[in-house]
């Protein structure tokens, strides 16, 4: 290895000190699969007009996208339990580049069905990525900094969203009017060119992750990690699916964090699904390329609400933060459901400030109802399985906006979302057992 790592495992898995090359390195994933996560949203603006899809149909994107993540988290799981984090890691990105290849003959094909597996292979390859490097993140360092941490790592994700939305904005989008408009005033012919045009346009954006994917693997395969795995069970017994599923599910605030966590990223997905949509509908005068400026400000927003509850939390204890954030976060959505016109847009993305630390957070809060070191990495699978929510959750709001005839009426649902997670806030907050952090991670 050129890199070494200099960092000792204690006993219970967590490092000594955080060995910061290691530390950025995996934070650089988080970013990997947030870009892929926002292409995301430009997909499902893309693939309503040139498949003539109605809203619920599109949310199959997001669908097709987190049900990789379900089914692969606990065999990703296993990989870390019987290797290591970072073989579990160079599975993931093998898997990320197989998936983000297959849209060439996805979109030679021109077919929806053929770019839902594509996103499938995918969503795989994130899987691994995201079950190693949460709990990787979190265990890099000193056990009491491991929440902070983890917040620390979380804020390269909105980077990478930033990234996704540019690449789409520029990439995929063309200026002028409207795809769906285009599509709309062309003749038969035309449209079928049009069409054609635009999915080789969605290419774009997938081409420049590839490369940038091929240098990260690389980086990895050059870098040496410490193990992170607690010494004291190295030699024992590993436990069984049943007993650890017996010992996870016994503990209620750990069942509470996976419910917790369910509800919030299918809020998050799903307001991220149709705030471009949602912009094109409440302003008729702009295209898919301007209204996608809205994401922008919104990932911006959401980096800016990473790094402020990163500060905070070495000063304040988490929950209570995120009680305040999450009641103004209720607030904005409200307003989303209840005010017509451009405005509502800007709540949408206001709410991103106020929901951008929740994940890092329960992931955290539920990995520390964890005792036993033996179900860590199931536990932190199970955790990430918990992301099926944004499978779920898009559905319900495309499947209410086709019924109701209004998208912005549909925000009722991650309004209601959003209600639940302040009630989990709420609850820990009132339980007092979140110390603050102030020693450095």
């Amino acid at each position: 290895m050129l890199i070494k790592n200099h960092a000792e495992v204690r006993p219970d898995g967590y490092l000594d000190r955080t060995p910061w090359f290691q530390f950025i390195l995996l934070a650089l994933l988080f970013s990997l699969w947030a870009t892929a996560a926002s292409l995301n949203d430009i997909l499902i603006t893309a693939f309503k007009s040139v498949f003539t899809l109605s809203d619920v149909a599109t949310a199959f994107v997001q669908s097709a996208f987190y049900l990789g993540y379900f089914v692969i988290a606990i065999p990703a799981a296993r990989v870390i339990r019987h290797f290591t984090y970072k073989t579990a890691i160079i599975i993931g990105l093998v898997l990320y580049i197989a998936g983000a290849l297959l849209f060439l003959p996805a979109s030679h094909a021109g077919t929806y069905a053929m770019f839902l597996v594509a996103l499938f292979v995918l969503a795989v390859g994130l899987s691994f990525l995201e079950t190693s490097a949460n709990t990787y993140g979190s265990m890099m360092g000193p056990k009491r900094n491991s929440t902070q941490r983890l917040n620390i790592a979380q804020t390269f994700y909105p980077l990478g969203s930033i990234l996704g939305i540019v690449m789409g904005k520029y990439l995929v989008f063309g200026a002028g009017d409207s795809l769906e408009e285009q599509l709309a005033n062309a003749a038969p012919e035309q449209q079928a060119m049009i069409a054609e045009q635009a999915l080789q346009a969605i290419l774009q954006p997938y081409k420049v992750i590839i490369v940038i994917l091929v240098v990260v693997l690389v980086a990895f395969l050059l870098t040496e990690f410490p193990s992170c795995k607690p010494r004291d069970t190295a030699h024992e017994t590993h436990a069984g699916v049943l007993e650890t599923l017996r010992y996870l599910f016994s503990k209620k605030d750990f069942v509470i964090g996976i419910l917790t966590q369910f509800v919030y990223i299918g809020m998050q997905t799903a307001v991220w699904s149709f705030t471009i949509r949602l912009a094109l509908e409440e302003d008729k005068s702009l295209n898919e390329r301007a209204a996608s400026t809205f994401m922008i400000i919104s990932f911006a927003l959401f980096f800016v609400g990473r790094g402020a509850a990163s500060s905070l939390m070495s000063r304040f204890r988490a929950a209570r933060i995120l009680q305040v954030a999450s009641v103004l976060g209720v607030l904005c959505m409200a307003y989303v459901v209840v005010v017509p016109g451009i405005t509502s847009v800007y709540a949408a993305v206001a709410s991103v400030l106020f929901f951008a630390p929740c994940w890092p957070t329960i992931y955290g809060k539920t990995l520390e109802t964890i005792t036993d070191a033996r179900y860590r990495e199931t536990g932190g699978a199970i955790i990430v399985m918990s992301i099926i929510g944004g499978a779920v959750q898009p559905v319900l709001q495309g499947l209410a906006s086709d019924m109701i005839g209004s998208l912005r009426l549909s925000f009722v649902v991650p309004l209601l979302a959003y209600v639940i997670v302040l009630a989990y806030f709420t609850y820990m907050s009132g339980r007092g057992d979140d110390a603050v952090a102030t020693q450095p991670a």
